[in-house]
């Protein structure tokens, strides 16, 4: 917990959400993401990269907690300590979340969400085969009007867009 606490307090880790967390608020998400796993039988996983750190940051499947146009829905995410950024740990894991989430879940169709700037993550969603249609863009409806944040953009991942982004050969 103190290695997410610290990840959670890095601004440069956090620009693209509202605020870092201090360690209470850190460790209230821990208990929502065992409270999320418990409920839907997945949720976010702890990453680990062996022989380099016992942990890098967390990668997985959730369900929202928001309602927007596209929800109910489920959604991968990612969140990564900044040291960790660029060597490829948020799509190799990413990918594993979809694969768990089309192969094992049953899920028809797989989102992601972030704000417009965030390019990194944009460029993971890219990657998986994400697509994007600006019409599904929204206002984040846990943040207020004029936020620097409130809008995001979605993409979308089929299960068939799945199978045919990884077959094999490609």
């Amino acid at each position: 917990m103190p290695l997410f606490a610290a990840m959670n307090a890095d601004p440069q880790v956090m620009e693209h959400l509202p605020a870092t967390l201090n360690r209470a608020q850190s460790d209230r998400l821990v208990g929502r993401a065992h409270d999320h796993f418990d409920r839907h039988g997945f949720g976010l996983w702890p990453i680990e990269a062996p022989g380099i750190a016992p942990f890098i940051g967390y990668i997985g499947l959730m369900v929202p907690r928001f309602t927007a146009a596209f929800t109910p829905c489920v959604e991968v995410g990612w969140r990564l300590a900044r040291p960790f950024w660029g060597y490829g740990f948020a799509t190799e894991g990413a990918e594993a979340a979809v694969r768990y989430g089309f192969d094992q879940g049953g899920l028809e169709e797989i989102v992601s969400f972030t704000v417009p700037a965030n390019v990194r993550s944009i460029a993971v969603m890219r990657r998986l085969g994400m697509t994007h249609d600006a019409g599904d863009d929204f206002d984040h409806p846990s943040l207020p009007e004029g936020h620097r944040l409130r809008r995001h953009v979605l993409y979308r991942l089929s299960r068939t867009r799945w199978a045919g982004h990884n077959a094999p050969g490609r």
